[in-house]
This record gives C-alpha cells, sequence and structure tokens, in this order.
C-alpha cells in the first residue's frame, strides 16, 4: 500500500513536470506571453538611439531633424540636400502655405503629394516624406542632376523638360542657384571643422525667421553664398545662419 501511494506521487510529479515543460515551449514557440511586445519594445529602444551625423545641419527643432534624416535613409537622398530645400521653401515653417497653395515644411502643392503621398504617414512627417520621395523620383529622372531636379521640384519637371535644362524663369534660377549653394556649403567637409561655436542657443523668432546668430567678431569667412554662415551651437549641432 506504502509502495503504490509512493509511485502515484511520482507519476503526479512527473505530469506536473511534463505540464510545465509544454506550457514552456508553447510561450516560446506561439505569440502568447510577453514575447508578442518585445519586437515593438525593440523597436522603441532602436528609434531613441539613432544617431544623426555632427556634419548634418539641424532645423532647431530636434522632431524634425529626425523626420528628414530618416526620409532621406528612406529613399537614399542626402538629408543635407532635403534640408537646403526646406529652407528655402518654407523655413522650416511646419504650417507654412504659399499664395499658389502650397503647404507645410516642403510646400507640397495638393495634387503633388497626393501623388507622393506616403502610407502610413501622417501630417508633418507625411509633408517630408513625400517632397523628399518627390527629390527621389526627380533625382532618378534627371540622372542624378541636382539643378535640374530643383528646377523641376520648383517650375515642374514638364518645364525642364520643355527648355532642356533649368527654364528662363528668374524665380526657378533662383531658387537653384540658392538651395544648391546652400547644399555645397553642407557637403563641404571644411564647414563643419571650421564652424565656430555660438555662446547661447537661439530662441525661437530667430530660427522661426533664421535671423543671424551673433557669432565670433571675424571667426569664420562665408562660403559660396556670401550671407550664410556655419556656427556650431552649444549642443554639437551645426546649424548655417543668414547674415
Amino acid at each position: 500500500m506504502q509502495i503504490t501511494r509512493h509511485v502515484t506521487h511520482f507519476r503526479s510529479f512527473k505530469l506536473s513536470l511534463l505540464t510545465l515543460f509544454a506550457l514552456f515551449l508553447f510561450a516560446n514557440f506561439t505569440s502568447v506571453g510577453t514575447r508578442v511586445f518585445a519586437p515593438t519594445a525593440a523597436a522603441a529602444i532602436r528609434h531613441t538611439k539613432i544617431f544623426i551625423p555632427s556634419d548634418i545641419p539641424t532645423s532647431g527643432d530636434e522632431s524634425i531633424d529626425l523626420m528628414i534624416f530618416l526620409a532621406g535613409q528612406e529613399y537614399g537622398v542626402d538629408p543635407r540636400l532635403v534640408h537646403a530645400v526646406a529652407y528655402q521653401e518654407s523655413r522650416y515653417k511646419i504650417d507654412a502655405a504659399s499664395h499658389a497653395g502650397a503647404q507645410g515644411l516642403m510646400q507640397m502643392m495638393p495634387a503633388t503629394a497626393r501623388r507622393f503621398a506616403v502610407e502610413g504617414k501622417t501630417g508633418v512627417e507625411q509633408n517630408v516624406y513625400a517632397g523628399t520621395k518627390l527629390l527621389r523620383w526627380l533625382l532618378k529622372r534627371f540622372d542624378g542632376n541636382v539643378e535640374l531636379a530643383l528646377a523641376g521640384y520648383n517650375a515642374g519637371e514638364g518645364a525642364v523638360d520643355k527648355y532642356w535644362g533649368v527654364p528662363p524663369y528668374r524665380e526657378t534660377q533662383e531658387y537653384v542657384k540658392h538651395i544648391s549653394e546652400r547644399y555645397a556649403l553642407m557637403r563641404d567637409p571644411q564647414t563643419a571643422r571650421r564652424a565656430p561655436t555660438v555662446s547661447k542657443m537661439p530662441d525661437a523668432n530667430s530660427l522661426a525667421s533664421n535671423a543671424a546668430i551673433q557669432m565670433p567678431a571675424a571667426a569664420v569667412a562665408p562660403l559660396y553664398e556670401r550671407n550664410v554662415y556655419a556656427v556650431r551651437l552649444p549642443n554639437g549641432k551645426l546649424m548655417l545662419s543668414t547674415q
């Protein structure tokens, strides 16, 4: 009788072990349990650790900088070029609107915005991604020619085709000139190396108007465009300023 009792206990213990092992296998090879949350958590951790190189200029808004950087990576467009276009188009104002109907930071016309809409993006992020996607399309269409892509962004690809180059419109020619010069300044490795560090961060009004940041006297000579300067902010980020 005593032996039977021991055997029964042993069988119960063995059954418990098998049950625990089965639950372990079930939890690890299905989506049940906390494992389903792991990818989301990991993605959030990776998102917070994205490193933007210090030679890429800042808009003054970290969220916009991140959008531009990620959109550039997504579509293979240099973030410096996206920055140059965004500055020229809207001075980084997310609610900018033109008399012609262009909207947002990248000044997308409604029809163009729909044409290059990016699934899963909304608001400012949609505007940045659609504008970057358009730049990528134009660069590919014009075999990587930045000036023609910029002309197409401003006047439309049809105008570029019509004139076999940058259209003879004063607005478009000035547009291409200023962005090309600003982009060249951003791409020059010496720009980041020579940029003096300013003593304080610009306030919101200065960023909105791109007002001149007070720089050390004779600290840096202007490059490419006479009134554009590169400065290093106290947080280590590079910013182009106009005087």
